[in-house]
């Protein structure tokens, strides 16, 4: 059996339906029976956990042969990623004392980056989890395709679509939420010992101008980037209710000052799905 966290989420629930397809029991990790139902239907087991709550983390970890470990996303953190931590010190609890045959965490590309920025926390989360008993693997995602998703209405709309990436013509690590889900219900029924890192992109890097070309592809009308100035992300996220905007204007920085990169660029494993099998999608929704 496998018990899978962030089970409702667009990488949780192909790493589910994965294992469901190959006729593998799951567990699914959610916080209410209402988000469950639907798994539930599916023919999983549902277990009910917060992921601050060491308790019910163990039990819902407990007799798994894998379990898979999404931590929530904080996009507007505390300066000390304190919700984070708190989520942190549960997993870990709860992993050590349930002691599953194996975990795959569900990590991010420069997790290892000294600089500060909003990946910081994962980094965090591998440091603490890295030091259980137990065999762990972190998978290093590269940016998300699926991100792409706020774009589609200035495309559509305007056929403008601002870039916070830059410059242009600079070739970023993507991959699609499928390849993440795939390989991570592969790891979930591998074998090893001690940690391991594997580290995750698509099958090429994607320059923000292929991005706008994808969707002008796939809505049949000229789509082009348009950089949004440097000194205009502060007030711009400001104004749209973030507190804490730093990090992730310093996660950016790295990306475009290519700090923000895998340990192993040369041996990253390649997904299949390409950034135009993404856009379609996405604008099909």
């Amino acid at each position: 059996m496998y018990a899978i966290t962030g089970i409702t989420g667009q990488v949780g629930g192909v790493v589910a339906k994965t294992l469901l397809a190959q006729d593998k029991k799951v567990r699914a990790v959610v916080r209410s029976e209402e988000k469950g139902a639907a798994w539930a239907a599916r023919g999983c087991e549902v277990v009910l956990a917060e992921m601050h709550d060491r308790d019910a983390l163990r039990r819902a970890f407990e007799g798994a042969e894998g379990v898979f470990v999404l931590l929530p996303p904080v996009f507007d953190p505390s300066p000390d990623f304190s919700e984070s931590r708190r989520n942190i010190a549960a997993l870990r609890a709860a992993l050590s004392e349930a002691k599953p045959g194996r975990v795959v965490v569900l990590s991010t590309i420069g997790a290892q980056a000294a600089q500060p920025n909003l990946l910081n926390q994962l980094g965090i989360m591998e440091q603490e989890l890295g030091t259980l008993p137990l065999p762990v693997v972190f998978l290093r995602a590269a940016w998300f395709f699926e991100n792409f998703v706020w774009d589609v209405e200035p495309a559509r709309v305007s056929g403008v679509i601002p870039s916070f990436l830059q410059p242009l013509d600079k070739p970023v690590p993507m991959v699609a939420t499928d390849d993440i889900g795939r390989v991570a219900a592969e790891l979930l029924q591998d074998a090893w010992t001690g940690v391991r890192v594997v580290e995750l992109e698509g099958p090429r890097r994607v320059t923000p101008d292929e991005i706008a070309a994808a969707f002008a592809d796939a809505l049949d009308r000229p789509v082009r980037m348009q950089i949004v100035p440097r000194d205009e992300w502060e007030p711009l996220f400001l104004s749209q209710g973030m507190k804490n905007p730093l990090p992730r204007m310093q996660m950016i920085d790295g990306f475009n000052e290519g700090w923000i990169e895998f340990e192993a660029p040369s041996a990253s494993t390649k997904g299949d799905v390409t950034v135009e099998m993404v856009v379609r999608q996405l604008v099909r929704s």
